[in-house]
């Protein structure tokens, strides 16, 4: 009896702990982005509970163009039901044109954040992502972006 309860158990853990993300996600990924605003992004599930985001974000003003793609490594853990939390670190590198002023940037990044999976192939998230840049000119400073996420799950 006692086996009988520690594979029910067992088994349990491991369905609840093994919550579905899906093999891929692609969407949009609207906030401040400080000034790029909304950005494209693709999600890659991995293993078990981690995956990889990916986001591009553009900025076409009357002052700067400029692009940035930032990559993150995230862990999934489950709440309930749909509900999962992330947190992830990660990475990214731009290139900016400011009339004479244009260049190159890097950047490092942190991301925490809450999505809902539903039962349509839609996720819906909330985070918010820290990214300290490196580049004097452009973007050499401690930015919070706060956005709102809905991608495509396939």
């Amino acid at each position: 009896m006692k086996n009988t309860v520690f594979y029910f158990l067992l088994f349990i853990t491991a369905s609840l702990s093994a919550q579905s993300i899906s093999k891929n996600a692609l969407g949009i990924r609207i906030g401040d982005n400080d000034g790029f605003g909304g950005e494209i992004s693709y999600q890659r599930y991995l293993k078990e509970n981690n995956r990889l985001e990916f986001d591009l974000g553009f900025r076409d003003s009357d002052n700067v163009e400029a692009f940035k793609l930032v990559g993150l490594y995230q862990w999934v853990m489950p709440i309930d039901g749909g509900f999962h939390w992330y947190v992830g670190a990660g990475g990214g590198l731009g290139s900016f044109d400011a009339g004479e002023n244009d260049g190159t940037f890097a950047l490092v990044a942190g991301d925490v954040g809450i999505e809902y999976n539903f039962d349509i192939p839609l996720l819906i998230s909330l985070d918010i992502r820290p990214e300290l840049g490196f580049n004097d000119d452009f973007s050499d400073d401690l930015d919070l972006d706060i956005a709102l996420g809905l991608r495509y799950q396939f």
